[in-house]
């Protein structure tokens, strides 16, 4: 997308609210790969996403700095909660800084840990879940999950395009790419979905469980 029809349209969206701007800033001065980040128009169809399934019960995996987390958040019902998983514990402090400073503490479940490991713990069903992990796990978190969501409930997943990787040659050392095509072509063929990939920053899939 040219960068000025991007910024024509993040011009037109509504402006990031304070808490996500500094959430943003710290990530990009603090993180050694900030781009990981939702970012502000990826995090606005997170937030309008989820207010417009207004779900009970939100799965994420993979918590990064917490951004995305506090926009899925934003569509929850009354009483309603989201569990984000994060592996790296060395992010728990600012991940919990600024569920605090977002007034989401009742709101969001941190879980740190692997998310294969404790996904089967739950019993709760889901009615939307995030996967925004590490890609080469993709497909595993995918059939994971997806007998936890509710019938008519969604997954969306996030780097679906890989920067065109997907179409390209796979170096056979590059376990990320071929977890997303292996994901991406699972996906495709499951007859218990329907889905749909968006061609936003890096490629979200949205899908719909029958």
């Amino acid at each position: 997308m040219e960068k000025e029809i991007l910024q024509y349209i993040i011009n037109h969206t509504d402006r990031e609210d304070d808490v996500l701007a500094k959430l943003s800033r710290e990530t990009h001065l603090k993180t050694v790969q900030p781009r990981m980040l939702s970012g502000h128009y990826q995090g606005k169809l997170l937030e309008f996403i989820s207010k417009m399934i207004h779900p009970e019960k939100i799965l994420e995996i993979g918590t990064f700095t917490g951004y995305s987390a506090i926009c899925l958040a934003k569509g929850l019902k009354d009483g309603g909660l989201l569990y984000t998983i994060e592996v790296n514990d060395e992010r728990e402090n600012i991940i919990k800084k600024y569920i605090e400073k977002s007034g989401m503490e009742s709101k969001i479940k941190l879980l740190i840990g692997d998310a294969k490991d404790i996904i089967p713990k739950f019993e709760e069903t889901f009615d939307l879940v995030f996967i925004d992990a590490d890609k080469s796990e993709y497909l595993g978190y995918y059939k994971a999950v997806t007998d936890k969501v509710r019938k008519g409930g969604f997954i969306i997943a996030d780097n679906v395009l890989w920067d065109g990787k997907v179409i390209e040659n796979i170096q056979e050392d590059d376990e990320s790419t071929k977890g997303i095509v292996s994901f991406n072509d699972f996906v495709r063929n499951d007859k218990r979905v329907e889905k749909i990939i968006l061609p936003i920053r890096d490629g979200l899939m949205l899908i719909r469980k029958k």
